[in-house]
């Protein structure tokens, strides 16, 4: 029995989403200039037993390399199918300093048949600008393949792997913050009315009017004379400004899974719908089912509570709703995956 109910929870997950709460403007918002960027590589992978490149390319590498060495070895000795030719690539964050270091992702790039307990040589990598911004080197990590459980779990696909803190950062990429006396912040998911109430919010917070709102991602703010010798605080302290972020009204179906997620102020208007062997009718602002009285208010999720009640399967729902979407009286977007 406690298995069939789990099995019908899993059928049919039905998921709110709501952002009546508060939340810091650091959880929503960067501030321009602060930025991420990437880093990439071609490296070579060695220790590999048997699984990696059949070509001559690993060989040509690891004879260049070895002769820096001093050793003169042809291609021909070294040709084995041992080692692999990769690409890497890398976030490097902002305002990381010489002798930090990052995760490093390796991806094969010849015919190898799998990375696993190889170890990749010093690898320089570069920036957009062609400069050298880290420097790679390591175990590679391939993460749970050929786990046995009892659990259904997937093997890890063994020609991507990664090198956990693998490269140290050797040069560090300038970022600059304030212009002109002031910061920009940029909301990560635009919208006017967030935009808005994080300019008011932030005004608030200082108790006069230093920044405004350009449009829907970007919030420009003047660093107030008291903190121009002491930016990092003020930017703690915008950081920490909470705000109620507003979100557009949306329906997410997932028909793999049956999965519903409903974000924002989802409104239905009033309508009947008869399908298969049941009826549901909102009207004036109330779920009712065939011949009972008023029930719940009508939003979506009592709207499908309604419809599992009567016997509704997660099919007849995810059609439902994508009917009430075409004859216009969901007022929300709706994504189907």
């Amino acid at each position: 029995m406690k298995k069939m109910i789990l099995i019908a929870l899993i059928g049919f997950l039905v998921v709110t989403v709501s952002f009546s709460a508060l939340v810091r403007l650091k959880d929503i918002a960067r501030f321009r200039g602060a930025r991420d960027n990437q880093l990439f590589g071609v490296g070579l992978i060695v220790g590999l037993n048997g699984t990696g490149d059949s070509g001559s390319v690993p060989s040509s590498l690891l004879t260049n390399m070895l002769k820096n060495f001093g050793m003169t070895i042809s291609e021909s000795d070294l040709k084995s199918k041992n080692s692999a030719v990769v690409m890497l690539t890398a976030d490097i964050p902002p305002f990381y300093k010489e002798g930090m270091r990052l995760d490093v992702q390796v991806s094969s790039i010849g015919d190898a048949k799998s990375l696993e307990n190889g170890m990749l040589l010093q690898t320089p990598m570069y920036g957009a600008d062609g400069a050298v911004y880290a420097v790679a080197q390591g175990e590679l990590s391939i993460g749970g393949s050929g786990v046995k459980s009892s659990i259904n779990l997937q093997d890890r696909y063994t020609l991507i792997a990664t090198v956990p803190s693998g490269a140290i950062v050797e040069k560090e990429i300038p970022t600059e913050i304030i212009d002109s006396g002031t910061v920009s912040l940029l909301l990560l998911n635009p919208d006017f009315t967030t935009a808005a109430r994080s300019s008011q919010a932030i005004n608030s917070k200082f108790g006069e009017i230093i920044s405004k709102a350009l449009d829907a991602s970007t919030i420009k703010i003047m660093v107030p004379d008291v903190f121009k010798e002491d930016l990092i605080t003020f930017l703690s302290i915008v950081e920490e400004v909470e705000v109620v972020p507003d979100v557009v009204a949306k329906v997410v179906i997932n028909e793999r899974t049956g999965t519903v997620v409903m974000g924002g102020d989802v409104k239905v208007d009033d309508f009947t719908v008869s399908y298969g062997g049941y009826s549901i009718t909102i009207r004036n602002g109330k779920v009712t089912g065939s011949g009972e009285n008023p029930g719940p208010d009508s939003s979506i999720e009592n709207l499908i509570n309604a419809l599992k009640a009567v016997g509704a399967k997660p099919q007849d729902i995810i059609a439902v709703l994508s009917t009430l979407k075409e004859s216009g009286v969901l007022h929300a977007q709706l994504i189907m995956m």
